[in-house]
């Protein structure tokens, strides 16, 4: 991608929206999709309400329980690229209590355009949220987060080089998940490797316990060691903020020359107090901030265009 095609999009924002996630539990929003049927009617509300990328994981649909099965991803996601041109972006990250090869099973044969990558081990953790709920719908969900203070979400550089290894051959790329700044001089080391190649998508995550926290300077920071590492025209800027912090950071983000990222994966709420009844509802909102800013919002092409993607009829779904 030549400079002045950058310059060209430098207004538009690709908006990400995260549909269902693997961290929260049922117990925490009646929103919260997880069947196959509700978690692609909710992804497709949320492209046409905006989102560009739509970034997936599967749900049992008798619990809720996060799963890999590829029989389960199937269910729903043909169904979603049916219905738009979203860019689908699969998660390689699915929950701390599965092993790499469950991680991977369904992206190995999807062939998409864009994954997540986690780049790093790490305490990820949302157990303190167990004390503020009375009532589970379903008996694994208590023991599955306060089960959390106990857990490590591996990522090793074995695991992370693997991956890359492999999904090179399917002309996929990444959305790389950076919880500290750490994170960014591990994507570094395999950028120095020639495992990876910009334009790079960089999701700077923030708010989640064990990662680096919420405040709008860490943003900044993020900011200016991806531009030392990488030089700002090699890369994608793009913000997730965890629950309550959500809708600032990402506005804030998108101030500082970024994308966004919203979703149930990420926050159950749309303000203070009030549960978000649909992804698309989040989407809506950060669509109306932004354009309020006066920024443009990224249509999928133009998003495959800025990430270098290799296009929906490239995939396997």
């Amino acid at each position: 991608m030549t400079p002045s095609s950058k310059r060209s999009d430098a207004r538009k924002v690709i908006i990400s929206c995260a549909v269902t996630g693997s961290a929260h539990v049922p117990s925490m929003s009646p929103y919260l999709p997880l069947t196959p049927a509700d978690i692609a009617t909710q992804a497709i509300e949320a492209a046409q309400a905006g989102a560009a990328i739509l970034h997936l994981h599967a749900r049992n649909p008798v619990d809720g329980r996060p799963t890999p099965d590829p029989a389960i991803f199937r269910e729903f996601v043909p169904e979603i690229v049916r219905a738009t041109d979203a860019v689908i972006n699969i998660t390689t990250g699915g929950s701390t209590r599965m092993t790499l090869d469950e991680r991977l099973a369904y992206p190995r044969v999807a062939r998409p355009e864009m994954c997540s990558l986690n780049m790093g081990s790490m305490n990820f953790s949302l157990h303190p949220l167990a004390q503020k709920i009375d009532e589970w719908r379903f008996d694994w969900e208590k023991e599955y987060l306060e089960g959390m203070e106990d857990m490590i979400f591996r990522n090793t550089f074995k695991d992370i080089r693997n991956i890359l290894t492999e999904f090179q051959d399917h002309g996929t790329r990444f959305e790389f998940e950076c919880y500290d700044v750490g994170h960014l001089y591990n994507l570094a080391h395999f950028m120095n490797l020639g495992l990876v190649k910009p334009p790079f998508f960089i999701q700077t995550v923030l708010g989640i316990l064990g990662g680096l926290g919420p405040d709008p300077e860490n943003l900044v920071v993020m900011r200016n060691t991806a531009d030392r590492l990488f030089g700002r025209d090699n890369y994608h800027f793009s913000v997730l903020g965890a629950g309550r912090h959500q809708m600032p950071l990402v506005t804030i983000g998108a101030i500082l020359g970024g994308n966004v990222r919203v979703g149930l994966e990420d926050s159950v709420y749309l303000s203070k107090g009030v549960k978000a009844r649909s992804n698309a509802d989040q989407v809506r909102k950060i669509r109306r901030v932004l354009e309020e800013l006066s920024f443009e919002i990224a249509t999928p092409d133009e998003a495959r265009e800025m990430l270098g993607l290799k296009g929906a009829a490239s995939v396997k779904f």
